[in-house]
């Protein structure tokens, strides 16, 4: 070959080895998004996290579970009413929960209470519930209560 010919031969075979990449490698992308599943996995239990409260014991099932995230009024030690993680003053509970009850399809409403609250201060709250609108009150307890059938 004559030394114009090896000149454009290398000239070519150099090119190939510095031309730009086209592909995209996924693969570290894939990874990514992988831990990051079972990241959200594991954690999404864990973010259910609400009032902290000594509920009583019961012997009841649990109730099944709705699409819509559930609505949930707690009453702590304190007596303080709290919808969700908020804290409600007492003159302002009907208003908010007439409220939420105009952007929700169901009615339904989880009551959770601490067990040294007073029966009187729980059904306080569930006449309010019943004047906001919500007739279908879920009393939440704690399994492996105490049962009355011998």
């Amino acid at each position: 070959m004559s030394d114009v010919v090896k000149r454009v031969v290398r000239k070519g075979r150099g090119r190939r080895r510095n031309a730009p990449m086209s592909e995209i490698n996924v693969t570290p992308f894939v990874d990514v998004m992988l831990v990051l599943l079972v990241i959200f996995m594991v954690a999404a239990p864990l973010m259910t996290a609400g009032v902290p409260l000594n509920l009583p014991r019961t012997a009841a099932t649990a109730v099944p579970t709705e699409p819509e995230e559930p609505l949930v009024i707690s009453i702590p030690a304190s007596g303080q009413v709290t919808l969700m993680n908020e804290p409600v003053g007492d003159d302002e509970v009907v208003a908010r929960l007439r409220a939420v009850l105009e952007e929700r399809r169901t009615d339904r409403i989880f009551l959770r209470a601490d067990g040294t609250i007073p029966y009187a201060r729980v059904v306080q709250v569930m006449g309010a519930l019943n004047l906001a609108g919500y007739t279908n009150i879920v009393l939440v307890t704690d399994t492996g209560g105490p049962r009355m059938d011998g």
